[in-house]
């Protein structure tokens, strides 16, 4: 075998593998800016944890801060289009912080800082504003959602 072609051959091969393992990267190797918005279709794997593979040096693009999914009232189909609000007080008191959009699949997720600072209360927003009785201290929604307590739902 000429060792000629052998060393480039594996160079171009090296290159290309360090590239696509770092797609959740820019070239400064910051974190990629993902945030779901309305009507896009683009999202996958509704209702599994999606920070499971997007977290730095993960398999999923971008590094999401905030991500779950949405159901219907039957919390059997998703739920397309609600927005997810952040809450300084309880039951929409305190101050408005983050407002997340859902996407046509359901799904919602953001890359953006999120200071939870000591808690946060949420609220999922469809054709009325529904508020989470807990607090929340991370975003890693489906991490509970769907297993240990039920799916958000919007109606």
């Amino acid at each position: 075998m000429n060792s000629r072609f052998t060393i480039p051959a594996l160079i171009i091969f090296s290159s290309v593998f360090i590239m696509q393992s770092c797609d959740d990267e820019n070239e400064l190797g910051e974190n990629e800016t993902k945030i779901s918005r309305y009507n896009e279709d683009e999202s996958h794997n509704a209702g599994q944890n999606c920070m499971d593979c997007h977290f730095q040096g993960g398999s999923g693009e971008g590094w999401f801060n905030i991500a779950g999914t949405v159901y219907d009232s039957l919390k059997a189909a998703v739920y397309p289009n609600a927005t997810i609000r952040f809450y300084t007080g309880p039951a929409g008191t305190g101050s408005l912080k983050y407002t997340v959009e859902v996407d046509a699949l359901g799904n919602f997720f953001t890359t953006e800082d999120i200071d939870f600072g000591d808690e946060l209360f949420t609220s999922v927003e469809g054709t009325t504003e529904q508020f989470m009785i807990s607090p929340v201290s991370m975003g890693e929604c489906n991490s509970c959602h769907g297993t240990s307590v039920e799916r958000i739902w919007a109606k």
